[in-house]
């Protein structure tokens, strides 16, 4: 077995208001996300939630989760194959399904990458290391659902 990484982080809730959780509509929803070292990340329920637009949710969070996995793992596969990445993209999409009782969960998260390179690059090589980072991706293999990825055509940087 591989060496164990933690992670930790406080969540304060702000959105208590006067009257608490008295009833599903007298409280709000925002809430602080906190890492030592970093920017406070204001967070709220999803706005079909009764969230706040202007703050990210969980459900934003989660998404740009895999996304981020699949870029930095889609990096490392590319340095290691000598194909240099100068630009990338992705515009990642994501489904949740919310059962009658009001329980829910992801169905799908579909990951769009736009990848620009130094040099032409033939796409089936392009593919495998898409292939080669969600194999690698540590949140993608953490969940119960489908995470796929449908790669916009690649493009090769324009000369200087």
């Amino acid at each position: 077995m591989g060496p164990l990484h933690s992670y930790s982080v406080v969540v304060d809730w702000t959105g208590a208001g006067d009257r608490g959780t008295e009833s599903y509509t007298s409280y709000g929803r925002d809430h602080v996300v906190r890492i030592e070292g970093k920017p406070p990340l204001p967070g709220s329920a999803d706005v079909a939630f009764r969230g706040d637009v202007d703050r990210y949710s969980p459900e934003d969070l989660f998404v740009a989760a895999l996304a981020q996995c699949h870029l930095l793992w889609f990096l490392h596969k590319a340095a290691m194959a000598g194909v240099v990445v100068t630009g990338y993209t992705d515009r990642a999409t994501g489904t949740m399904r919310v059962e009658v009782a009001g329980a829910g969960q992801f169905t799908e998260v579909v990951l769009h990458p736009k990848v620009q390179v130094a040099e032409p690059v033939a796409e089936d090589v392009i593919a495998d290391l898409h292939q080669q980072a969600h194999d690698h991706c540590f949140i993608a293999r953490s969940v119960n659902f489908p995470v796929r990825h449908a790669p916009l055509t690649t493009q090769v940087a324009a000369r200087a």
